[in-house]
């Protein structure tokens, strides 16, 4: 599920920004994130509303990062590091005022720096009618592994994109 598709694109050909990224800190953050989430596309035609968006910003078993634009909230990243897919970006997001201006490339980069410390492969699904972001991601490197047809809305597919370093065994997580 992925954010910052010029398909939506709200912001424009602004300067582009440098974000500070750390963990998501509180409830409160965690709070303007989910509103983030579920006010935008992709997640309103994925039908992820704000208490499902504010069950994955705040859920221990993932971790939250914020992008921090002079203090603002200005887009966030969740990442799965358990379970089959290691390294799965499960949301990341950015502002609507914020966006085209680079910090969902530097989102997307802080995750891999994270994900490919421990894990060789960083996985995402991206939605097939969310064009912007399927661009941003075959700019970054990620290729189509598979489609999942129908998977959580009729009618449209979620392409999962795999970026790798090596292989798991040799990595050593076989």
């Amino acid at each position: 599920m992925a954010a910052s598709a010029s398909q939506w694109h709200q912001g424009g050909s602004e300067e582009r920004v440098k974000a500070e990224i750390r963990r998501l800190r509180d409830a409160a953050e965690a709070k303007i994130c989910a509103r983030m989430m579920a006010d935008s596309e992709p997640w309103i035609t994925l039908r992820r509303d704000y208490d499902a968006s504010l069950e994955v910003m705040s859920d221990p078993m993932r971790e939250a990062y914020v992008a921090l634009v002079d203090g603002e909230i200005a887009g966030f990243v969740v990442l799965l590091m358990h379970g089959v897919f290691v390294g799965y970006v499960q949301s990341v997001g950015v502002a609507p005022r914020w966006r085209g201006r680079g910090i969902g490339t530097d989102l997307m980069c802080f995750a891999e720096r994270r994900i490919l410390r421990d894990a060789p492969n960083v996985f995402i699904t991206v939605s097939s009618f969310n064009t912007g972001a399927q661009r941003l991601y075959e700019r970054l490197g990620y290729d189509v592994v598979g489609e999942l047809e129908d998977f959580i809305i009729p009618g449209h597919s979620e392409l999962l994109l795999r970026k790798t370093s090596a292989a798991l065994t040799e990595f050593g997580m076989d």
